[in-house]
């Protein structure tokens, strides 16, 4: 099957010689009419001809396909020939006059007609066309104007004519590398049950062998990150994996890939076209090309939707279903599924940093495992690690089979809590890392990536001299900042969700849900530990309600078994009464730690409000106003809890 599209492409890109007036060439066309009648077109004006076809002007409207028969007659060479119409256009805007593109039917005695045509242009029309001829590239610049369009409008017909027979796509590949000048071309699409890249269509290799994980390669880099790639194999080997070549036998010298998208804009496969012709790279024309076919393909492939729950590939699977998965629908959750996108596949460095407890290692694992180093090991190593000895180990050991920064060579390497190092340890491990070499195995090199987490903010650690500033200065190439989950408490029930049905997966229990009343209580909550105390919580809810299809009981303290770690409310509150009771206005908890604030510093200048006061930068009679306030919130929240004893033991007596 030659498609019509690439056939008219092909004509029209052949090399034309224009016409002009003082040539005296005669020109006829006639077509049939609506009762089968041949009728000569008036003013048919001959633009250009060739040794496939040529152009003509006219007023009359003639449809694509449209049969002629022409007669051309040159002083004493007369020539009757057959084409059709394969293409039509407006020279210029608002002209009456069509251009119509005529392919014409083989003939040889076309090729003696032009030699006698063209052996009676004068010397300087001959030298002007034998410098065009002899410039022109095989095939014209397919971005260049109405080609471009003419060739997109043939291939939506195709499209629609041939799109669901089996060959189509064959055909296309073939047909892309004839008019890129390449060697070789593959169509790779995404199989979600195995994370693999599968060719479903290649010109020169067999597609049933063409499969490899999502991340290898030229193919994956593309697929992954969705930016087209033009690169000469020599000079960019980095990427080239070149077991490929090993595989097939074969010398890849240049690769020019690009993505291909579905009507939902998710990247689904690539096209990939191997070695130009002639050529150490393609050229920018051809990725003008390249990002149209890319257009086509994707037009082919828009209804391909693929979705598994076995798929590590974040489009392609549920949340659910991944082991590693960041949940959240706020605003912030989508900025960090970006930057994702953004940094997984550089080899830069990264700082994350956060609270404890709001998924900084699970982020950090996240861009390891969809990033490009995601096929590779993965070490975390705690900074915070209680004996010294392990971690001096794992970062500076000379022993390639302790030391991590050499074991995960090509990996990933998670400093967790990187602010909690000595500050000889910092220094040590910035000369390292900056060098990228150990101090005594010069001969060893690293090849890995740093990801670094902090809870504490390190800027601000390298100001007051407590943090190395050239480890600052390597880690925060990429920075990331996670916040805290009270600040955004909307991810909060879909968070929720994830870790409820986790557990009951875990626990072997039929999937369980929170009644509405629970699910505020729990939004409720401010959640210190943040994400790790939220997961703890629904765990124990699952433990705490075996038989519950609905868990309702959320009784988040007070009891003797509470859901979440009050230890961490005394750690940021200390024993202050009522400030965690969210019943009462944010204010009013204010003024209760201000007291208790006010308080300490008295007892601090001995009883003196006065001293105190200034102390703290308050003038005497704000101290005052300040403790008479809380006072006053104070007996307020004990006659409430007295009214509530008073109606509890009223209850039980008519109980």
């Amino acid at each position: 099957m030659m498609l019509r599209s690439f056939s008219e492409f092909k004509f029209y890109q052949s090399f034309r010689i224009a016409v002009e007036n003082a040539d005296n060439l005669r020109f006829l066309v006639e077509k049939d009419d609506e009762m089968g009648k041949s009728i000569y077109i008036d003013d048919a004006q001959l633009k250009d001809i060739s040794i496939t076809g040529f152009g003509f002007a006219t007023k009359e409207r003639i449809s694509v396909g449209t049969e002629l028969n022409i007669s051309l007659q040159f002083k004493k060479s007369h020539l009757d020939l057959t084409g059709r119409v394969v293409r039509a256009f407006s020279d210029v805007v608002g002209e009456d006059s069509i251009i119509y593109g005529v392919e014409l039917d083989d003939d040889p005695k076309v090729k003696k007609f032009l030699e006698q045509y063209i052996m009676s242009f004068s010397q300087d029309r001959l030298k002007e066309c034998l410098i065009e001829s002899a410039l022109k590239e095989k095939y014209n610049k397919p971005s260049d104007g109405f080609e471009m369009f003419s060739l997109l409008l043939s291939l939506f017909k195709d499209i629609t004519q041939f799109g669901e027979k089996e060959d189509f796509i064959d055909n296309m590949v073939e047909e892309v590398v004839r008019i890129l000048n390449a060697q070789r071309a593959s169509i790779f699409l995404i199989n979600p049950e195995t994370n693999e890249l599968e060719a479903i269509a290649a010109l020169g290799v067999d597609k049933d062998q063409l499969k490899f994980d999502y991340r290898l390669g030229i193919a994956g880099s593309v697929f992954t990150t969705g930016v087209a790639l033009n690169i000469d194999v020599e000079n960019d080997k980095t990427r080239f994996n070149e077991e490929f070549d090993e595989k097939f036998g074969f010398h890849t010298r240049s690769i020019i890939c690009y993505p291909i998208q579905n009507r939902e804009d998710k990247v689904i496969g690539v096209i990939e076209i191997i070695n130009k012709r002639n050529q150490d790279r393609f050229t920018v024309d051809d990725e003008k090309t390249m990002k149209v076919m890319a257009l086509v393909f994707s037009s082919v492939f828009h209804r391909y939707n693929p979705m598994s729950e076995k798929s590590q590939i974040r489009r392609f699977s549920t949340p659910f279903d991944r082991k590693f998965a960041l949940i959240g629908k706020t605003a912030h959750a989508s900025s960090l599924r970006s930057t994702i996108i953004k940094i997984k596949d550089i080899d830069a460095p990264a700082l994350i940093q956060g609270e404890l407890g709001v998924g900084k290692t699970l982020y950090a694992q996240i861009l390891h495992y969809e990033g490009q180093r995601g096929l590779n090991n993965i070490e975390i190593i705690a900074c915070n690690e209680v004996d010294n000895e392990f971690l001096e180990q794992d970062l500076f050991s000379n022993d390639p089979q302790i030391n991590k920064l050499i074991g995960c060579r090509g990996g990933t390497v998670i400093l967790r809590e990187i602010c909690q190092l000595t500050a000889s340890q910092q220094k040590r491990l910035a000369t390292i890392v900056t060098e990228q070499r150990l101090p005594d195995a010069s001969k060893i090199t690293l090849d890995v990536r740093i990801v670094a987490t902090s809870s504490q903010d390190l800027a601000e650690m390298v100001e007051m001299g407590t943090f190395d500033k050239d480890l600052y200065a390597y880690v925060s190439r990429a920075y990331i900042f996670i916040e805290s989950l009270r600040r955004r408490a909307e991810d909060i029930s879909a968070l929720a969700d994830y870790f409820l049905k986790f557990e009951c997966q875990e626990q072997g229990l039929l999937l369980k849900s929170f009644s509405p009343k629970a699910m505020e209580k729990l939004k409720a909550h401010d959640w210190p530990g943040n994400i790790q105390e939220l997961k703890t919580c629904i765990q124990r809810a699952v433990l705490y309600n075996p038989k519950s299809h609905i868990i309702t009981e959320m009784e988040m303290s007070n009891t003797a078994s509470p859901l979440f770690d009050a230890d961490k409310k005394r750690r940021m509150f200390g024993d202050l009464p009522h400030v965690s009771n969210f019943n009462i206005s944010l204010k009013e908890r204010v003024a209760i730690v201000e007291r208790e604030m006010i308080v300490q510093e008295i007892k601090r200048h001995n009883g003196n409000k006065s001293k105190a006061a200034k102390s703290m930068g308050i003038s005497r009679e704000a101290l005052r106003k300040k403790l008479l306030m809380a006072t006053e919130v104070l007996e307020v929240l004990l006659e409430q809890e007295q009214d509530k004893i008073q109606d509890h033991i009223i209850d039980k007596k008519v109980a």
